[in-house]
């Protein structure tokens, strides 16, 4: 059996188990949904406890969640959000060193194509490379930072949330207005590397159902530290440069009411960026010229609807423009400098539906649609488009302490190009089932689970890049296997106030991985598909809060991770099961807070544990372990109606010198002053 037959398959069974069992429950749901108002009552009060309980609904997930809400980002050393994501378990950041530097996310060693990102509810695209760079976005409009490995459990969601191996949700803020008809929110901070960061988000409520928000930021900053260098015999500090950056972002949104039942959500977003490209330090070089500029906007909107109790609507739709130009001075063509500029545009549509047939089995459906594609000045280049179709099927059954879902993502791609030959259409099924159940009526223990089948298209790089792309490369698929548990409890006139803790144990498997390796020179790579690669690994997350006083209250979170990712592609390969580059099996953190009368203080720490930088496992590849120590002190205080909070940053306070990438040297200390005004 072929493995698209097979993920059909497997998907379908899935589907229809989870069909039957709710089909047990439809009875036992249509003579609840049948009973007299009183009952009805009853359950609108339970709804509004759950709503409550918001702030900890990583318990409730059957996928693994963890958030970073407003204030805790707030809170913590971090200016971008690949900053605030270092602070989650399973998490690899590639950073290549600076503000400016590029920075990207792996989670859970499957590759950083592997994971989507999600703007308020829609995707942000990027079919030439399919990396995200998370430095680019800020915190200071943010009110989540939500990840999900597998994917979320909300049904009425587009296709795409089910179309990756984990996925990151940023959500910005949505206003909300007491007795007064604005708000207004400016944040000033400046420090180390030159850095000049003013910021601010106005809302205004325009009438009782509708309301706009502007937010605008601009960063400056140098980008100049100083890093330690040895080629094996002398020990130098130099300083890094070529860092500097100028970016600007302005955003507007409006947020409006149809009815009792429908809202809507418009945004338009972009983005400017002019900056430089730190290099490699090898071979005692230090001075790079190369730069890049990025011009980004895209308009986005959804509409979600209720149609009675049953029937619930949701529309996404979206349309982006990305430039991006790199100038290298130091590589000359026939033509000059290399001056290389690509143009993507992208559209997207979305429709689901959720329907409940029963309070307690649910059907869903969702269609998506979404053209990309990209030019390029770059000789012989093929000016590719690509049409991505997805449809999924899900069902999900809630009983009182168990809970099921199961789903089938059809996915369809069409390539096509202007030029030369194109990587034609695929056709692939891809199965989830996800479960999670409370063991105890009186414990909030729950078990859960899930497994999921996807895959990953090859970029336009891969496929198409002038001398590198190859076309025939195969999607890279990948299968993932979770269990754990979840626990929560808190505690009435005790010293400490709630414990929540979740652990777990996952396995996922990597087939056809794509991998770049140089050929006859630096300048024409080879881009091809290659084995297989294991992935076992161990999370655990611990918080807990504490009341120490009558105005003292201490919170703690821990996070630690253990990988152990092996290529196991050709057992008579000297590197058989031998750990992969960049993934360290021990990884973690701490973060504690205090809060004392208008006084705050944080700490937060951040291991990684010894790597290797190359598929060989020798001391000449091996990198040694990195730690930081970060600190900072805060104070609030009002006059008449304005809140002001000063925040003072101490980070790396050890001043260690580490890369994340080889020869690309990160920050020793540095400091960050930070002054918010609220009105």
């Amino acid at each position: 059996m072929t493995k698209k037959k097979l993920a059909f398959f497997e998907g379908y069974v899935a589907f229809i188990g989870v069909a039957v069992v709710g089909m047990l429950c439809a009875f036992e749901g249509v003579a609840f949904a049948q009973n007299t108002d009183t009952l009805g009552k009853v359950n609108q009060l339970q709804e509004v406890k759950i709503n409550e309980y918001r702030v900890s609904r990583q318990s409730l997930s059957p996928a693994p969640l963890q958030i970073l809400t407003g204030p805790d980002l707030q809170r913590i050393n971090s200016l971008s959000v690949a900053d605030a994501i270092r602070y989650f378990s399973g998490v690899q950041l590639k950073d290549y060193g600076g503000i400016g530097g590029l920075k990207t996310i792996n989670v859970r060693s499957m590759g950083s194509n592997h994971t989507a990102v999600f703007y308020d509810g829609i995707q942000l695209g990027n079919a030439q490379n399919g990396q995200v760079d998370l430095g680019k976005y800020s915190l200071d409009n943010l009110e989540e930072i939500a990840l999900v490995s597998g994917q979320s459990d909300e049904q009425l969601q587009p296709a795409k949330s089910y179309a990756s191996a984990s996925a990151i949700y940023l959500k910005t803020r949505i206003p909300a207005f007491d007795d007064k008809k604005y708000n207004l929110t400016a944040n000033f901070k400046t420090g180390d590397f030159g850095l000049l960061n003013p910021a601010f988000v106005y809302q205004h409520q325009i009438s009782r159902h509708l309301s706009a928000s502007v937010s605008s930021e601009y960063i400056k900053a140098n980008g100049k530290y100083k890093f330690r260098y040895t080629n094996g015999v002398y020990d130098t500090t130099a300083v890094r440069n070529n860092g500097d950056v100028n970016r600007f972002r302005l955003e507007t949104a409006w947020f409006g009411q149809l009815n009792k039942q429908g809202k809507w959500h418009a945004q338009v977003y972009s983005f400017l960026s002019d900056r430089g490209l730190p290099g490699a330090i090898v071979a005692n070089k230090f001075n790079y010229d190369q730069r890049i500029w990025d011009r980004n906007i895209f308009v986005q909107g959804n509409l979600t609807q209720k149609f009675g109790e049953r029937l619930a609507v949701l529309i996404n739709t979206k349309l982006a423009y990305d430039y991006t130009r790199f100038l290298d001075p130091e590589y000359i063509t026939l033509n000059g400098f290399l001056d290389n500029r690509f143009h993507e545009r992208e559209a997207y549509v979305a429709v689901s539906a959720n329907y409940r047939l029963t309070d307690r089995w649910q059907v869903s459906f969702a269609s998506d649609y979404q053209y990309q594609d990209l030019k390029a000045n770059l000789y012989r280049f093929a000016y590719p488009r690509r049409n991505t179709f997805l449809n999924v099927l899900s069902s999900s059954v809630k009983l009182s302490r168990f809970e099921v879902q199961a789903n089938l993502l059809s996915s369809t791609v069409n390539d096509e190009v202007n030029a030369y030959s194109s990587a034609g259409n695929k056709q692939v099924f891809s199965p989830a089932v996800l479960f999670s159940w409370k063991i105890f009526e009186e414990s909030n223990f729950r078990l859960r689970g899930f497994y999921k089948d996807i895959f990953r298209m090859p970029t336009f790089n891969d496929l198409y890049y002038t001398f590198i792309g190859n076309t025939l490369l195969k999607p890279e698929f990948a299968q993932q296997y979770d269990l754990g548990f979840t626990y929560q409890n808190s505690f009435k006139k005790q010293q400490l106030t709630f414990v929540e803790v979740q652990a777990d144990f996952y396995y996922n498997q990597v087939k056809d991985k794509i991998i770049a390796q140089p050929g006859a020179n630096l300048i024409r790579w080879i881009m091809y598909n290659l084995g297989r690669v294991d992935i076992k690994g161990a999370e655990l997350n611990l918080k807990t809060g504490w009341n120490l006083g009558k105005e003292l209250a201490l919170g703690t979170a821990i996070n630690y991770t253990f990988q152990q990712a092996m290529d196991i592609t050709d057992p008579s390969d000297e590197n058989y099961r031998q750990q992969i580059p960049y993934i360290p099996k021990h990884s973690g953190s701490f973060l504690a807070k205090i809060d004392y009368r208008n006084w705050r203080a944080n700490y937060s720490f951040i291991y990684t544990g010894y790597r290797y930088n190359q598929k060989a496992n020798i001391i000449y590849n091996y990198m040694e372990p990195w730690y930081t120590h970060d600190l900072a002190l805060g104070y609030g205080f009002k006059l008449k109606q304005a809140s002001f909070n000063l925040n003072a940053e101490v980070n790396n306070l050890l001043n260690q010198y580490y890369d994340v990438i080889p020869n690309f040297p990160m920050p020793g200390r540095n400091y960050r002053l930070t002054l918010n005004f609220k009105l």
